[in-house]
């Protein structure tokens, strides 16, 4: 059976094929087996991945990098405020490691990807 335009269809084995329509509305997306289908069964990315939030990205102390410049890739990259990205680096420093933001995996994998790009070590892991 083919889907119709902006529908994808979803195969499983073992489990029963679901249509996956795409919404012109950014995050909206509508999931239902093929025989409820409907566009009234719309599901809010963004609210779930809201309660998604068990991962961490975290920036280990190491000894190459100026406190001044973990402090400004915090401000740069993460947009907090001097006062805020300070005290973060301050706990990188004291403590030898601070959680600097947390998320959907995915989205700490971006940000862990960042402060590696930048030259910080970075880990992300699921939130305990």
């Amino acid at each position: 059976m083919d889907a119709p335009a902006g529908v994808v269809t979803c195969v499983t084995l073992g489990q029963p094929s679901f249509l996956v329509r795409v919404l012109p509305i950014v995050g909206s997306v509508s999931v239902a087996p093929p025989e409820h289908a409907s566009p009234d069964v719309d599901l809010d990315v963004e609210a779930i991945e809201q309660t998604d939030q068990p991962w961490v990205t975290i920036v280990w102390n190491d000894p190459v990098n100026l406190m001044s410049y973990v402090s400004w890739v915090f401000q740069n990259y993460f947009g907090y405020s001097q006062a805020k990205a300070e005290k973060l680096m301050m706990t990188v420093h004291r403590e030898g490691r601070a959680v600097v933001s947390s998320g959907p995996r995915e989205r700490m994998e971006t940000d862990t990807e960042a402060m590696q790009g930048y030259g910080l070590w970075a880990t992300f892991e699921k939130d305990s």
